[in-house]
């Protein structure tokens, strides 16, 4: 068991995305690509800014700075001509090519609620996946389980789309007591160093953020987007009496009472880490979207997608 913040709202009723156990992986892949596709088929209209907004590397026009401006974008030569301070707009590439790092740890083979922090992890790529996959672009995955590192290459097209969900899908599940490294799959992904595009971490990012450095030194070429998957017994327990706590990255298990005073200080331990994650992807520069396996998750990569989307052109910050 693990730690992570309560929720004091209601959850939505969670739309599961299907299991994808051995045996049924065919039509839970079929499934998904369904569900995501009717979902979110023309919410971004080939936009890709709208998943992440972030700046292209093509030069656009230059505009009067506004407070909450990036500095590192000032147009110095306009702001010595018109005494006035301004900024350069920046056009996106045609092109994106986007590499997403997939933490398969024994830590996501959990889960309490509508299905397990893996399947909704893979659900979580197959919504990033259909969100950048048209116009050419290019997607990439390295698929971490703690005992071995996949890379994917980034190509373009339905057809390998399909193919690195199903590889993704297919990856073998750790030994219970192996230790997952999110920060050298993340370094993994630095190395070669490649042209700008989309970096995508999906972790349920528990333990030592360990991996502040790497995702900083990522986003000084990359747009950043990190993907929290969560189950609510890493958020609360229970008052039920006598628990096993369970660490499946190491092993070890521990026999507890729970009583109210037990549940109140897992519940602020698990708020503590939870926004002490929030606060390191901030400082990273990524944005950041959860996902719980109790709650509707197609639902909020749609409410994140959009929000990004009027944020970034202009309607909100």
């Amino acid at each position: 068991m693990s730690a992570g913040p309560p929720r004091a709202t209601p959850r939505r009723a969670a739309a599961a995305p299907p299991s994808l156990r051995d045996g049924h992986i065919d039509a839970a892949l079929r499934t998904l690509e369904l569900t995501v596709r009717g979902r979110l088929d023309g919410l971004l209209q080939g936009n890709h800014l709208g998943l992440v907004p972030g700046p292209g590397s093509e030069p656009g026009e230059s505009r009067p700075y506004q407070p909450g401006d990036d500095v590192r974008r000032m147009d110095w030569a306009v702001t010595a001509r018109t005494t006035e301070p301004h900024v350069r707009e920046t056009i996106a590439d045609r092109e994106l090519e986007t590499w997403v790092v997939i933490d398969l740890s024994p830590s996501l083979d959990f889960g309490t609620a509508a299905c397990e922090k893996r399947d909704l992890a893979v659900a979580a790529l197959a919504a990033v996946t259909h969100l950048t996959r048209g116009g050419g672009n290019r997607i990439g995955a390295l698929v971490a389980t703690g005992a071995q590192t996949v890379r994917i290459p980034a190509r373009s097209g339905l057809g390998h789309a399909r193919a690195l969900l199903r590889r993704v899908a297919e990856t073998p599940r750790a030994p219970e007591g192996t230790r997952g490294d999110l920060t050298a799959a993340v370094e993994q992904l630095r190395r070669p160093p490649r042209r700008r595009g989309l970096a995508v971490v999906i972790s349920d990012f528990l333990g030592e953020p360990d991996w502040e450095r790497s995702l900083r030194a990522l986003s000084t070429r990359h747009d950043l987007l990190g993907v929290e998957v969560l189950d609510p017994r890493e958020l609360e327990l229970p008052d039920i009496g006598t628990v096993v706590l369970a660490d499946p990255e190491t092993g070890r298990q521990r026999e507890v009472v729970t009583t109210p005073l037990l549940c109140r200080e897992f519940a602020a331990a698990a708020a503590e880490h939870r926004e002490r994650v929030a606060a390191t992807l901030r400082r990273c520069g990524a944005a950041h979207l959860t996902l719980r396996t109790d709650s509707d998750w197609i639902a909020d990569v749609v409410r994140f997608a959009l929000t990004r989307k009027r944020a970034w052109s202009g309607g909100g910050r």
